[in-house]
């Protein structure tokens, strides 16, 4: 699974040689039949929309042929995840397989549509397992409602790899046994080799696997848990550089332990501090509302977010308002239906509040203040 970085986001948030096409469509682990079936299908409607927009058909078929490609690889639908995200313009294209369960949807427009992206980015229940053992590195991404595997590059995969180059006068080994305080710990054996020594390697592993993640974990900010047998916590914490490990982990053998059940424990530890958070920003909102630095009107916000006024900007999952900007993007139309040049203006706000470096919250329509499509929090300095 490929894993869609903050860098990653804002490339995606940059400007770009449009048209921007975004195409998202729920996928099947594993792979299905059906899922290049839909893929075509919504093909077909980005090549439509594009022509509603005055681009000829043979022009919209090379526009869009760096994703046309992929309806025939086998085994790019075969190792499918929860959802797929797919971008191209002229100056770009991205494929993210991702643990999400995107509605299908098709956007063209002078932005690449980024909302339903951020619950696995800034939304609340992000977050990465780590499970770690002496024969396995695993990295998941996961949220609230699933987990995926992240495909690893510069981590050696086990601890054999980690000291294949390293010189070793007798062979290590060690296992563990239950202790006093009814955990586990590490009894290490060898011949002329110490206790210190076999604790170097592992902390040598753990520096590599450290040393690995880093060009992915290096912009997040958001947990990562350890999953490990408990002896290793302790040592894997001195190796880390990652200033959002968890304190707590998921004590046992991972590699016994289905994706699921890894899913599960981690998010009983995590539960409570994403829950507070979400919370705590939808009380702020009722709190300064109410002194006119807060507002669900649309005419307002959209307008704010573009000049950066906005602190927090709360955004209705799966909901759209439509309408069009103008070029300096300074004013705009509010349509009750959307037409061809319509431009989806709850992105439009999305991308431009996230632009100015502040907070998108993508919520529920149901746990938005007062109901709302969109919602805001102004700077304390705004007027």
């Amino acid at each position: 699974m490929e894993l869609l970085t903050r860098s990653e986001l804002r490339t995606l948030l940059a400007e770009h040689d449009g048209p921007c096409v975004s195409l998202y469509m729920p996928t099947h682990r594993g792979g299905s039949e059906e899922d290049p079936i839909r893929f075509r299908n919504l093909l077909k409607q980005a090549e439509a929309k594009l022509a509603a927009q005055g681009m000829r058909s043979p022009e919209a078929r090379d526009f869009l042929a760096a994703l046309q490609d992929f309806q025939e690889v086998a085994d790019f639908w075969s190792h499918q995840c929860d959802g797929l995200a797919m971008f191209v313009s002229r100056d770009f294209k991205g494929v993210y397989r991702l643990p999400g369960k995107f509605h299908e949807e098709v956007q063209v427009g002078g932005l690449f549509l980024v909302t339903p992206l951020l619950p696995l980015l800034h939304g609340e229940g992000r977050f990465f397992l780590l499970a770690l053992s002496q024969n396995h590195v695993r990295l998941f991404q996961g949220t609230k409602f699933s987990m995926s595997e992240v495909d690893l590059k510069g981590v050696p995969k086990n601890i054999e790899e980690a000291m294949r180059n390293h010189d070793r006068d007798e062979v290590l080994t060690f296992h563990s046994r239950r202790t006093s305080s009814g955990g586990w710990g590490a009894i290490f054996e060898g011949h002329g080799v110490g206790i210190d020594d076999a604790k170097d390697d592992l902390l040598r592993y753990f520096r590599q696997i450290d040393r690995g993640l880093h060009p992915l974990l290096r912009e997040e900010r958001v947990p990562l848990v350890l999953a490990s047998v408990e002896y290793l916590h302790p040592i894997y914490r001195q190796a880390n550089t990652y200033s959002h490990l968890e304190e707590q982990g998921v004590d046992g053998n991972p590699d016994r332990m289905s994706a699921q059940e890894l899913h599960d424990r981690a998010w009983e530890i995590l539960r409570s501090q994403f829950e507070h958070g979400q919370q705590e920003a939808l009380g702020r909102y009722q709190q300064v509302v109410k002194r006119g630095n807060a507002t669900d009107d649309i005419a307002k916000i959209i307008p704010a977010a573009y000049r950066g006024e906005l602190k927090s900007l709360f955004v209705a999952s799966n909901t759209a308002v439509w309408g069009t900007v103008s070029q300096s993007s300074d004013q705009f139309e509010i349509h009750d239906q959307p037409k061809s040049s319509d431009e989806n203006l709850s992105n439009f706000a999305t991308v431009h509040t996230l632009r100015h470096g502040n907070a998108v919250h993508v919520l529920p329509v149901e746990e938005m203040p007062s109901g709302a499509t969109l919602a805001g929090i102004y700077h304390a300095t705004h007027a």
